[in-house]
């Protein structure tokens, strides 16, 4: 019989890739200046909303600006965020509650900062709100961005409904 301790590091591995938020397809990349910033522009498809993408928009510093400004392991917070329609929407077990879920995360530094993208559903307005913003461990940041997919008038199939 083998110890239980054997059997962690697989659970952990399951367990890790079964939680993980939506991964992006990187769409897009536009140099900004000649020390080698880009902004970055990716798809991300919502795993429990099939027929809706987003396409998310973050600074990415060049190695010229990381040794100008001494800060090697940290961009910028600031993203842009737009959701659409791009198929027929299928929506899976979301969470409805008034602070929603998370989809997408994508770190900005070594460990103190992230990008993040949550999706909250707006029952009044038959509306799915994708909120961009960033999330540090200490001076929490006002930088955000918003979009929404209406869903009314459209023909919609909520799989995670009872």
């Amino acid at each position: 019989m083998r110890p239980r301790v054997f059997y962690l590091p697989f659970a952990l591995v399951a367990f890790m890739t079964a939680s993980q938020p939506a991964s992006a397809d990187k769409v897009g990349e536009v140099g900004v200046d000649w020390l080698g910033n880009d902004i970055i522009v990716e798809a991300i498809h919502d795993p429990q909303v099939a027929g809706v993408t987003c396409h998310v928009t973050y600074f990415d510093r060049g190695v010229i600006d990381r040794l100008q400004k001494g800060n090697w392991f940290e961009d910028p917070s600031n993203s842009a965020i737009s959701c659409q329609q791009t198929g027929p929407i299928v929506i899976g077990d979301i969470d409805l509650g008034r602070g929603g879920e998370e989809v997408f995360k994508q770190r900005q530094s070594l460990i103190w900062k992230s990008v993040v993208v949550k999706r909250i559903y707006d029952k009044a307005n038959d509306t799915l709100i994708y909120l961009s913003h960033a999330r540090q461990v200490q001076d929490g940041s006002a930088k955000m961005a918003v979009s929404t997919v209406p869903l009314h008038g459209r023909d919609v199939i909520w799989k995670g409904r009872e």
